[in-house]
């Protein structure tokens, strides 16, 4: 991070330098399982056709997408994010896909969402709580937007629980992975912002408790390939 730069900054420069090859790099990220844990969470939320979604800092949109397929086209879906060049991903995906009367995608930022209270039935955040400043404020935002009953959903990489098998990760994470993207975006930056963004942010349990700070009840969380993502489910409170 340089001299005097805020965080928000850092990570819009960080990823407008990454976003043609996030898709990649995120397999390698995630040793190709992060389309397992999306699927697993898509099972989860159950969501039904006609259901309204909000993917928030949806970055390339593939999670968009996946709600706007569950949704069906008597459904919607808004992905917002704070970095154009990920959204103009996103933007030639749905184009690609045909989903443009589906999946409405817009630039926003997650900290002070532009939407009335009680209009979605389910917000999502993939991969991106840990690059906010504030996660209590993103998660509170995220509440507010949705229906009462309705979910806040968080997929999240996270920490191994077991000690050896943390380690090994750890020394991917952090000595292999910054190497990686140096090869693959001639850049070494972006991919040591990763794991820097890992290391103050809550474990499993710890996120839960800023969930329910947030004021999401029913809040469930579950360790996935190892512990080395999370997802986090919760409810707001029916008024």
């Amino acid at each position: 991070m340089l001299a005097n730069e805020s965080k928000a900054a850092h990570v819009h420069r960080v990823f407008s330098q990454i976003a043609k090859r996030y898709d990649l790099m995120n397999s390698v990220l995630s040793f190709w399982q992060h389309k397992l844990w999306r699927h697993f969470a898509m099972r989860t939320m159950a969501l039904k056709p006609g259901d309204s979604a909000l993917d928030v800092a949806c970055g390339t949109g593939d999670w968009t997408l996946s709600l706007a397929r569950a949704v069906g086209k008597s459904g919607t879906v808004v992905g917002i994010d704070f970095v154009e060049e990920m959204l103009e991903v996103a933007k030639k995906k749905v184009a690609a896909r045909q989903m443009d009367d589906t999946i409405t995608l817009l630039p926003a930022d997650a900290m002070k969402l532009p939407f009335e209270n009680n209009s979605f039935a389910v917000a999502t955040i993939g991969f991106a709580l840990r690059n906010v400043s504030d996660v209590v404020t993103v998660l509170r935002e995220m509440t507010r937007v949705v229906q009462p009953g309705g979910q806040v959903v968080s997929l999240e990489l996270s920490k191994p629980e077991s000690k050896l098998f943390r380690s090994v990760y750890y020394f991917y994470f952090y000595k292999i992975l910054p190497i990686i993207g140096l090869l693959a975006v001639g850049k070494k930056e972006p991919y040591a912002w990763l794991p820097e963004s890992l290391t103050t942010f809550p474990d499993r349990k710890g996120l839960e408790a800023l969930f329910r700070e947030a004021g999401l009840t029913d809040v469930k969380s579950y360790a996935l390939t190892g512990g080395i993502a999370a997802l986090h489910v919760g409810r707001k409170a029916e008024e």
